[in-house]
């Protein structure tokens, strides 16, 4: 079991991590939630009730897809776009797919490289793009919830205020959902851009996503 736990901590301390903001976030957006139905002069709902709601469920979800939005297009667009200095670059001269020498795949598999990387033909093909892939259809997923627990939500809204609802392809164009998405994709755009170019000048000692302190600032795709 410790063994487990040492070469898991990585995965095990921020899923804990994520299960306890998941939980805080429950409980405060019920609180507010409650507070915001007083105010209506409505009835507060039950803790079991909000978590199982809309209003919780588009919270969830808009920002889940913001997260797989910026790693989908972080993974495929360093395979060509680089920024020198930075550990979180390729080398200059590695922009592209790189070799199948490079890569480990067809007839420069290992003994130990996965099955599918010596294989020729689509399982090659989907196993070699299979992390940005599953990155995509996990943030068009994400997404697809937002919105349909995003229309779930307005419209209850819309009835509160004995106003007309709308369709799910109303929403999809209204500001309510582009202002829920776009607040959450500038910061990830942000954050992303703030680690690349930081990374090329400051330094954490022992963390892979810094070079190694004593690392030229010009050292491109050099993990401490």
């Amino acid at each position: 079991m410790r063994t487990f736990i040492r070469d898991n901590s990585l995965t095990l301390a921020f899923g804990a991590a994520f299960l306890l903001a998941l939980t805080g976030q429950a409980i405060v957006g019920h609180i507010e939630f409650n507070e915001q139905l007083a105010v209506d002069d409505l009835y507060p709902v039950s803790f079991g009730t909000y978590v199982t709601s809309s209003d919780f469920a588009v919270d969830v979800t808009e920002n889940w897809q913001s997260e797989y939005l910026q790693f989908f297009l972080y993974i495929f667009g360093t395979v060509w776009l680089l920024q020198r200095g930075s550990p979180e670059s390729k080398s200059m001269h590695q922009a592209g797919p790189e070799s199948d020498e490079e890569q480990r795949i067809g007839a420069h598999a290992r003994g130990d490289s996965p099955r599918w990387a010596a294989a020729d033909g689509w399982r090659q093909l989907v196993f070699s793009r299979s992390l940005g892939i599953t990155m995509g259809a996990l943030f068009v997923l994400s997404w697809f919830a937002q919105s349909v627990a995003g229309v779930a939500s307005y419209n209850e809204q819309q009835l509160r205020q004995l106003e007309a609802p709308i369709s799910w392809g109303g929403y999809l164009v209204s500001a309510d959902f582009w202002s829920r998405t776009l607040q959450n994709w500038q910061s990830e755009f942000l954050a992303v851009a703030s680690m690349v170019i930081l990374s090329v000048y400051l330094r954490q000692r022992g963390s892979p996503e810094s070079k190694p302190v004593g690392a030229s600032h010009r050292a491109t795709g050099v993990e401490g």
